[in-house]
């Protein structure tokens, strides 16, 4: 008699060997789409700062992008701040967790002639993390010269700020 199907242990044993290999690679998944995120924060970052320092010159006006809520993972916006219309809005809707040290940590101002200052007119340079939460890991850096040239590197390694971060949330 000529079998027409599969009987109930190779079904069995096919579920089986599907679930082994999900559970396999699930963590892989998991820690490709986390470096996605983080690679997408920072390119996103990057060029909103370029845009920034471009409208800055094109307007011979200062333009500030400013962190939402003074947190950068949250998103941030682009104002004219002389007659402060909006020029730029993104939110982050991934959770990727962006710090910075002191001088960029809420918010950078170019000038009009795009040099980034502080509110003072004293230079402003600085480096955006993008870290990777729980762990006190920054693989991607958004780096601000003095000179307002913008730069993205790929540098892993363990950040005081990234360590920070995770400790507040």
């Amino acid at each position: 008699m000529k079998q027409q199907g599969v009987t109930l242990i190779q079904m069995m044993f096919a579920l089986a060997l599907v679930g082994m290999l999900t559970q396999i690679s699930l963590p892989t998944y998991s820690t490709m789409s986390s470096g996605l995120q983080q690679q997408a924060a920072a390119k996103d970052l990057a060029q909103a700062l370029r845009t920034a320092r471009s409208e800055a010159l094109l307007r011979n006006q200062v333009v500030r992008l400013q962190a939402f809520d003074d947190n950068w993972s949250n998103g941030w916006r682009m104002v004219v701040e002389q007659d402060g219309p909006q020029l730029l809005y993104e939110q982050r809707l991934e959770r990727v967790s962006i710090v910075g040290n002191q001088p960029v940590a809420r918010q950078i101002r170019f000038s009009g002639l795009g040099v980034p200052l502080h509110a003072g007119g004293a230079f402003q340079a600085g480096t955006l993390f993008i870290c990777q939460r729980p762990d006190p890991y920054s693989q991607y850096r958004v780096v601000l010269a003095h000179t307002g040239r913008v730069s993205l590197r790929e540098e892993p390694g363990e950040q005081p700020l990234c360590a920070a971060a995770g400790s507040d949330q």
